[in-house]
C-alpha cells in the first residue's frame, strides 16, 4: 500500500508544480498519478530491495491533452527516490525524447521542488570512436584496414569530413556526439567512425580519457532519472540488462509512446543475414590470414587461437554457397512488381533441403563464433599486459576487426539456427521469409526469421526481471479493449490497466463526417476517383488541412489528377523531408495563406499541428494493414490455425488503432476546433464499422447517408 508519507510527497509536488506553472489540475492527469502511485506503492520488496510478487506493471491509456509526462514523472520520481531505484524513461521518437529532456524534466525539477538529477542516455552508435577515426586517417600505414573494408574512406569528401572532426575535437568545438554535429552525417560516413560493444576495447583503449561514449556513461551513475529510447532499452535487455542502463531489478521503466514497444521488440529480436554478402565476408581473409597474424608472432596465445581459422572460414563459405541455387528456385513465386520482392515460408517451415544446409551452417557459424570469442579474449589480454610483445595500436585494431567478425558470426548463427529448426510451434509462432535484394547486375538473398508475437521475448527480458514498469500512450486500447496490446506485448495478467480521459471537449469542438458521396474503398480505382472528386469540395483553400492516405500510389494519383490551383497548395510527403514539409506548412499558415499536407502513415502519428495549422483532417480510407507484410501474414495464418478470425481479431483492431491515431492529429490543444472527414463508407455499411466508430473520440457526428 502507498504509505501516507509518500502520498503526501506526491500530492504536495503536484500542487507546487501546478502553482508554479499557473496551471489548473486536470481530472485525467490526477487519475493517472493515482493509478501509477497505487501500482508502485503496492510493490513488495525484500531487505535487499528486490521485488517480491507481481502487480508491478501499470498500463495507462491517456488521451491527448492529459499531460501524461507530468503525471508519470510526479508519481514515479518520489517512489524511486524512496526505494533507491532509477527511473528510465523510454520514448519511440527523438522529438518526444528531446521534449522530455529539455522541457518537461527541467520544468518538473524547477516547479515541483523534487530533488533529482537527470541525463540523456544513448547507445555507442551515437558517439564517435576516436580509435576508428585515428585508423581511418592513418589508413595507409595500417595493415589491418583491408580486412574490414567498411573502414576504408571512399571519397575525398569523406576524408575532409574526418579531418574536420579531428580538428574540432582537438579544439573542443565538438563533443563526439553525432547529434551535436552541425549537419546531418550520412549513415555510411558515420558507420565508419562509430563502434559497438564487440569492437570497443573499453577501459583498455588508448583514447579512453577522451572517449565521448564513456564520458556520457559516467553521468548515468549519478542521475536518478535517465531518458532513453525503446531501441536502447531493448538492446540493453538483450545483453542481459545493466550493460548500458541500470540493471532491470533496480529500475522503474516508463515507456511513453508504449504502443510501439511490441513492434520495436520484434524488429530488435529478429535474425537476418544476406547470403552473398556473408559469403564475400567469409572469403575476405583467404590468402591474407598469415599477414593478419604476422604482428602477433611473439604472442603465442593469439597464434594458437588463430590456427585453423582460415580453414574454418573457408569451410563455412563453401557450405553457405550451397544455398543460392536452392533459394533461386523460389524467385518465380515472388511478386517482383512490388517494391519489395519476398517469399514467405508457410507456417515458418522451410523445405528439408534448405533446413539441412542451415543445420550444417549452424555448426559452422557456432564454431566460428566460439573461435572469434576466444581470439578476442587473447587479444584483450595483450591490451592489459604492460609487457605485451605486440604494440598496442596493432592489438586495438585487431580487437576491433575480430569483434566485427564475432558479431557477424553470431548474427548468422542465430539466423541459421532458426532456419535449421523451423518446425512450427503452435504456442510461439515464427515468421521466416526471404527477400530479393536487387544489386543491378547481381542479386542477393536476405533470409529473415522473426517472432510473430513479442510477448514471450518481452515477458522474459523485461516484465519478469524489472522492478516496475509503466506503459502509457494515447492508443493502447483497440476497440475499447487492452486485449490487442496484452497479446502482442505479453503484459503480465496481474498488471493494472487504466484508461484516463482527455480534457478536450470533443463534442463541441470537433465534427466527424462521412460524406454522402463517400464510397466503399475495396475497389482502389473507383475509390481514388471518388477521393479526387471529393477533395476540392470539402477542403478550404484558405485553411490548414492534413490529408492522410493508406498508399503512396493513391496519394500520387490523387495529386496528379487535381487542378493546378489545388496542386499549388499541396505539400506532399516525399517531396522533401518531413520536418521541412511541416516547417513550410506552418510558414504558409502564419502568412495567412492556405496549405494542405498530403501524407502517409508516418503523418498519422506524432505530427503536432495545433490551432490554425490544422483545422481539417481528411482520411482517405480505413487504414487496414498491407497484406504482403510477412509478420502480419504469419500472424493471420496462426490465428486461423487456432480457430480464430484473423480479420476480426487482428486486421480490424489494428486498423482501429491507426484510425484513432489519425483522428488525433486534429485537436492538439483544448481550444482547438475542426473537422475529421473519412472518405470510406465501409464505416457505415460493414458489420465491423460500428465497432471502429465506437472506438473513436466522441466527436459530434454528421453522417449524410
Amino acid at each position: 500500500m502507498l504509505n501516507n508519507e509518500l502520498k503526501q510527497v506526491i500530492q504536495q509536488s503536484y500542487s507546487t508544480y501546478l502553482k508554479g506553472k499557473g496551471h489548473s489540475p486536470r481530472y485525467g492527469q490526477k487519475l493517472m498519478i493515482a493509478a501509477i502511485a497505487r501500482t508502485l506503492g503496492g510493490i513488495r520488496s525484500n531487505d535487499n530491495g528486490e521485488r517480491q510478487g507481481e502487480g508491478h506493471v501499470c498500463v495507462v491509456e491517456a488521451g491527448t491533452g492529459t499531460g501524461k509526462t507530468v503525471a508519470y514523472l510526479l508519481s514515479a520520481i518520489p517512489v524511486a527516490r524512496m526505494l533507491n531505484k532509477k527511473v528510465v524513461i523510454s520514448t519511440a521518437t527523438i522529438a518526444l525524447q528531446e521534449q522530455i529532456m529539455f522541457k518537461d524534466l527541467p520544468d518538473i525539477k524547477k516547479y515541483s521542488q523534487l530533488v533529482f538529477d537527470y541525463t540523456l542516455a544513448k547507445g555507442r552508435g551515437r558517439y564517435l570512436c576516436l580509435s576508428k577515426l585515428d585508423r581511418l586517417l592513418a589508413a595507409d600505414d595500417d595493415p589491418f584496414i583491408p580486412l574490414y573494408e567498411e573502414l576504408s574512406p571512399q571519397t575525398e569528401g569523406d576524408m575532409a569530413l574526418y579531418n574536420t572532426m579531428i580538428t574540432r575535437l582537438a579544439g573542443n568545438q565538438w563533443d563526439g556526439d553525432r547529434d551535436s554535429w552541425q549537419d546531418e552525417i550520412p549513415h555510411e560516413q558515420w558507420s565508419r567512425v562509430t563502434t559497438d560493444h564487440r569492437q570497443c576495447t573499453g577501459r583498455r583503449c588508448s583514447h579512453i580519457r577522451h572517449c565521448a561514449f564513456f564520458k556520457a556513461r559516467e553521468s548515468l551513475d549519478d542521475a536518478q532519472v535517465i531518458v532513453a529510447n525503446h531501441d536502447l532499452v531493448l538492446a540493453d535487455l538483450a545483453l542481459g540488462g545493466g550493460a548500458i542502463l541500470p540493471h532491470p531489478k533496480d529500475t522503474i521503466y516508463i515507456f511513453d509512446e508504449g504502443h510501439h514497444l511490441p513492434d520495436k521488440a520484434l524488429s530488435h529480436f529478429a535474425a537476418h543475414a544476406r547470403i552473398m554478402a556473408t559469403s564475400r565476408w567469409l572469403g575476405q581473409t583467404e590468402g591474407q590470414w598469415a599477414s593478419f597474424m604476422a604482428p602477433f608472432a611473439q604472442a603465442l596465445g593469439v597464434v594458437s587461437r588463430g590456427l585453423g581459422m582460415e580453414k574454418r572460414l573457408k569451410d563455412a563459405r563453401q557450405c553457405l554457397d550451397l544455398l543460392p541455387p536452392l533459394l533461386k528456385a523460389f524467385m518465380p513465386l515472388m511478386d517482383t512488381s512490388q517494391p519489395v520482392a519476398r517469399y514467405r515460408f508457410e507456417e515458418g517451415e522451410v523445405s528439408a533441403d534448405i533446413g539441412e544446409i542451415c543445420e550444417a551452417l549452424e555448426r559452422h557459424f557456432g564454431d566460428l563464433a566460439t573461435a572469434f570469442e576466444k581470439l578476442t579474449d587473447e587479444v584483450g589480454r595483450l591490451l592489459e599486459d604492460e609487457h605485451s610483445p605486440v604494440d598496442k595500436g596493432s592489438s586495438e585494431t585487431a580487437f576491433a576487426a575480430i569483434g566485427t567478425w564475432w558479431t557477424r558470426a553470431e548474427n548468422a548463427l542465430e539466423l541459421f539456427k532458426s532456419f535449421a529448426h523451423s518446425k512450427a510451434n503452435p504456442k510461439w509462432p515464427m515468421a521466416r521469409w526471404m527477400t530479393l535484394i536487387d544489386q543491378g547486375e547481381t542479386v542477393d538473398f536476405e533470409l529473415v526469421s522473426s517472432p510473430v508475437l513479442a510477448s514471450h521475448t518481452l515477458a522474459q527480458h523485461l516484465w519478469e526481471p524489472c522492478f516496475a514498469a509503466i506503459v502509457t500512450s494515447a492508443t493502447l486500447t483497440a476497440l475499447n479493449s487492452f486485449d490487442r496490446f496484452s497479446m502482442r506485448a505479453g503484459v503480465p495478467k496481474e498488471a493494472n490497466f487504466d484508461v484516463v480521459p482527455s480534457p478536450f471537449d470533443y463534442v463541441n469542438n470537433a465534427v466527424l463526417r462521412i460524406p454522402k458521396a463517400a464510397i466503399e474503398a475495396q475497389n482502389a480505382e473507383a475509390h481514388t476517383a471518388s477521393v479526387i472528386e471529393q477533395l476540392p469540395k470539402i477542403l478550404d483553400a484558405k485553411a490548414g488541412s492534413l490529408v492522410l492516405f493508406a498508399s503512396r500510389r493513391q496519394m500520387l494519383q490523387t495529386f496528379e489528377a487535381l487542378p493546378c490551383q489545388w496542386q499549388a497548395l499541396i505539400l506532399m510527403q516525399g517531396a522533401s523531408s518531413k520536418q521541412a514539409l511541416l516547417t513550410d506548412h506552418r510558414k504558409a499558415i502564419d502568412a495567412g495563406k492556405g496549405s494542405i499536407l498530403f501524407g502517409l502513415a508516418s503523418f498519422a502519428e506524432g505530427v503536432d499541428l495545433p490551432g490554425a495549422y490544422c483545422t481539417h483532417v481528411v482520411i482517405a480510407k480505413i487504414p487496414f494493414a498491407v497484406p504482403d507484410d510477412p509478420i502480419e501474414s504469419a500472424m493471420a495464418e496462426w490465428i486461423g490455425q487456432q480457430g480464430g478470425n484473423a480479420f476480426m481479431q487482428m486486421s480490424v483492431p489494428d486498423a482501429s488503432v491507426k484510425l484513432v491515431q489519425a483522428c488525433g492529429r486534429l485537436l492538439r490543444a483544448e481550444a482547438d476546433k475542426g473537422v475529421v472527414t473519412i472518405l470510406d463508407k465501409r464505416l457505415l455499411t460493414k458489420r465491423y464499422g460500428q465497432a471502429i466508430l465506437d472506438a473513436l473520440p466522441p466527436f459530434k457526428r454528421e453522417f449524410n447517408q
